[in-house]
């Protein structure tokens, strides 16, 4: 009975925080502002760089904030509720933006999820991440590589200001960041990759 009780707050954390990571923001704004299903739109993606090539920046705005949101969401909704389970709860809420059970499991690729993540975790670390992604968005426009880079800082920060308690849950969900990112990477390296504000 006692080893029951202990399982059921990682439990609920773990439903919770994928719950909340699921929600498919890109997608629900661009039907409700009538600009389609953004699953048809240019990459596919249901995230704010894809929402971007519907032409609605605020609507590209709105969903990169609402999935830094909800991420963020996860782990102090959780934390508040279940001390120290704040991390399990971050990690679920990444997993289901990427593979949301609704959309068959092709989500997005948790760049602005992560962002939400690591504030709420450790602000320092997310006031790195948000500098190396919003840095090399606005110098490369690149959205890939700006992700990317962002998601590899976040461990880096964590061990920098002393939070070893993170770096493996961090390198775990950097690297999902660069799995989702094959096919960019792809590009890259051919020389392909479009910009922030050319068409795919």
């Amino acid at each position: 009975m006692q080893t029951q009780i202990l399982w059921i707050a990682p439990t609920l954390a773990l439903v919770l925080g994928y719950v909340l990571g699921s929600i498919p923001f890109g997608i629900i704004l661009t039907r409700v502002a009538g600009a389609g299903d953004l699953r048809q739109i240019g990459s596919g993606n249901i995230g704010a760089t894809n929402v971007l090539r519907t032409g609605r920046k605020g609507l590209a705005a709105a969903t990169l904030l609402l999935d830094m949101a909800k991420g963020l969401a996860a782990v102090l909704i959780v934390e508040a509720i279940f001390p120290g389970n704040g991390p399990l709860a971050g990690a679920a809420a990444f997993v289901g933006h990427c593979y949301p059970v609704w959309l068959r499991f092709r989500g997005g690729k948790g760049v602005a999820t992560l962002m939400g993540i690591v504030l709420a975790l450790h602000w320092p670390i997310g006031l790195v991440y948000a500098a190396v992604w919003l840095g090399l968005l606005a110098t490369l426009r690149i959205s890939a590589v700006a992700g990317m880079s962002a998601a590899i800082s976040a461990p880096v920060a964590a061990a920098l200001f002393g939070r070893f308690d993170l770096v493996l849950l961090l390198i775990a969900l950097a690297l999902l960041v660069l799995w989702k990112h094959g096919d960019n990477v792809e590009r890259l390296l051919a020389g392909t990759e479009p910009r922030i504000g050319r068409a795919k």
